[in-house]
């Protein structure tokens, strides 16, 4: 059972990854048409994320390939990799999706979680030190810098977070936004998804957590708490936790113990609860780092992590409706715990 990643679970991930990058059919588009001349397929319009059945899918598909080409320099699909990042991450590709995003008629266009899956491969790209690595960086910074600023822009005005487990789920985009800000050294950045956070969620209790829903991919509570860790420093977020999920020692609400049983994984929304499944577990991973080692609550969150990844990495791969996405969330999930070596 898989349990780390190591060199062979990396090749799996890579290998799913890179067959789907650049799939450009079946697709769901998240189009806007102001007239017939705006009909035009998914390639045409996006030269770089046109694959993995949709924009947000492709995009995290390649934070994927990127994170482990970075981490795993012997990975056998590494050539192949280059070779098709070669040819897709090039400033002439990046400047059609930059200027797609741009659009007045694309200012909703994935918010946020495109946004910040956008950002989180920035990130990444920004972290490597080979030529190819800062090269392919520097072609997607026009892209990121139209992300940033819709990012700066939206926050303010939105009175309200979006709590439910989905592409909309507020928490989750600002936890990667985050973390690119942070590298970024984007302190304008941090500072209005800090502030966002804090209005929308320093004051929550109690949290009943009514879920799952049948398509959810997120915990609607435990990624605000994750979102919380994020924010808050460390005594801070422990005395936030305590009042919003009071009953955590007693393994309370059950049902973020339970991982959710996932039906039928042909069908594109029910598969969203494997990665349900995933998240959570990189959800637990993160909480369970803010505990001290003694205390009961963070071998509570270990416990957690290791039932949901049992359940659910077994079925990263099958079937595409899983398999488009599902890979970078099990990553997620896995880098929690760290990467092991051949020698391990």
């Amino acid at each position: 059972m898989i349990t780390y990643l190591d060199a062979s679970v990396a090749s799996r991930f890579a290998a799913a990854a890179l067959g789907h990058v650049t799939r450009e059919w079946p697709n769901k588009m998240d189009h806007v048409m102001a007239g017939p001349e705006d009909v035009k397929g998914p390639r045409a319009l996006h030269p770089v994320f046109f694959g993995s059945f949709d924009w947000h899918s492709c995009v995290h598909g390649w934070w994927t390939l990127f994170t482990l080409y970075r981490l795993f320099p012997d990975l056998p699909e590494r050539r192949a990799l280059a070779e098709v990042a070669n040819q897709l991450f090039t400033p002439a590709n990046m400047t059609v999706e930059a200027a797609y995003a741009a659009l007045p008629g694309s200012r909703g266009f994935e918010r946020p979680y495109g946004w910040a899956w956008l950002l989180m491969l920035t990130a990444e790209l920004d972290r490597h030190d080979s030529e190819e690595g800062r090269r392919w960086a520097q072609a997607i910074q026009p892209l990121a810098q139209v992300f940033v600023e819709r990012m700066q822009a939206y926050l303010p005005i939105a009175i309200y977070p979006v709590r439910v487990g989905t592409h909309y789920n507020s928490a989750f985009a600002l936890r990667l936004t985050l973390d690119y800000a942070q590298g970024a050294g984007d302190e304008a950045l941090a500072s209005v998804c800090r502030n966002a956070a804090l209005r929308w969620h320093s004051e929550d209790r109690d949290c009943q957590a009514w879920e799952p829903s049948q398509d959810e991919f997120l915990s609607p509570a435990l990624m605000e708490a994750e979102l919380m860790r994020r924010v808050l420093p460390g005594p801070a977020f422990r005395e936030w936790m305590k009042a919003f999920l009071p009953r955590l020692a007693d393994q309370e609400p059950r049902t973020l113990f339970v991982p959710a049983t996932v039906s039928d994984r042909s069908d594109g929304k029910i598969a969203h609860l494997d990665g349900l499944n995933l998240s959570r577990a990189w959800c637990w991973s993160g909480l369970a780092s803010a505990f001290d080692a003694a205390d009961p609550l963070r071998a509570i969150a270990e416990e957690a992590v290791d039932t949901h990844l049992a359940v659910a990495l077994p079925h990263v791969t099958g079937d595409y409706m899983g398999e488009h996405w599902l890979a970078s969330f099990a990553l997620l999930a896995l880098l929690g715990r760290g990467v092991m070596s051949a020698e391990q």
